[in-house]
């Protein structure tokens, strides 16, 4: 079992490094009011320069939404989303009216993230200047296959495992559960959902892309809407704490075997 006793709160286990680490996808998006100016090219160069040293590679694209009116789903006016990316490396930042978000397929240390988050937070702060932000949020999200899969029952809390852990288990196709917490003092909310999808199936298409093989996914989202300044400090600060409650979730849904099947010394 699980070393860690309450996934909510106190501090954070210390972290164990896996070299062959299951997360697929590490994400850090922050709200703030819309800035019609950011669909301009010309008005966010100066931010391109500013992280370009970084993210070479600029791609812009166009996101459709639809909003539920009386009458069903009415498409809105598009709207640009510039993705700023490495030329080789998994890391990639997205700007829109509306958001800035930081993301990665492969993940090498909570350090080197918070880190990149603040560089790209201080560089929208001086190009574009954001006044106020209105939500922020950290998502990690881990996929198991393969053999791991299979024995996955001694991989996880018997809390988590679901219908995974019982004698019918070979005939579930589909089993996702879905929770949402309130963290402590007022820390935020976190999002919970995991379980078992089938080959070729996604929860979130944005997030979770669907492979040729069934899977296990956990993928924990922390975050708080509440408005507040765009001080890049403190918004790096909250991004920190919601890392640390969601590795901390992490430890607590998994095992001691988890972490030593994945690379872990423990």
């Amino acid at each position: 079992m699980s070393d860690t006793a309450s996934p909510l709160e106190g501090p954070p286990p210390t972290e164990v490094p896996l070299k062959n680490a299951p997360l697929i996808r590490v994400i850090a998006q922050v709200r703030f009011p819309v800035i019609a100016s950011i669909e301009n090219r010309e008005f966010v160069g100066s931010f391109q320069e500013a992280i370009r040293g970084e993210y070479p590679v600029l791609r812009p694209e166009k996101a459709q939404a639809l909003i539920l009116g009386p009458d069903g789903p009415v498409a809105i006016r598009p709207s640009t989303v510039w993705r700023f990316s490495e030329t080789r490396g998994p890391w990639r930042v997205s700007l829109s009216p509306e958001f800035i978000a930081l993301e990665a397929v492969t993940y090498s240390s909570r350090e080197d993230f918070l880190s990149r988050l603040e560089r790209v937070l201080e560089a929208l702060r001086r190009n574009i200047d954001p006044k106020v932000a209105d939500r922020i949020g950290v998502r990690y999200i881990d996929r198991v296959t393969g053999a791991n899969l299979i024995s996955l029952p001694s991989l996880i809390r018997s809390e988590v495992a679901s219908v995974i852990g019982t004698e019918f288990s070979s005939h579930a196709q589909l089993a996702i559960t879905e929770s949402l917490f309130t963290l402590p003092d007022g820390a935020g909310e976190l999002k919970g959902r995991w379980g078992l999808l089938p080959a070729n199936a996604t929860v979130d298409p944005a997030a979770i892309d669907p492979i040729g093989e069934p899977s296990w996914i956990l993928d924990l989202d922390a975050f708080m809407a509440q408005t507040r300044d765009f001080d890049v400090a403190a918004l790096v600060t909250q991004a920190r704490s919601f890392a640390e409650r969601i590795y901390s979730f992490f430890r607590w849904a998994v095992t001691r075997e988890f972490l030593t099947r994945y690379g872990g010394d423990v």
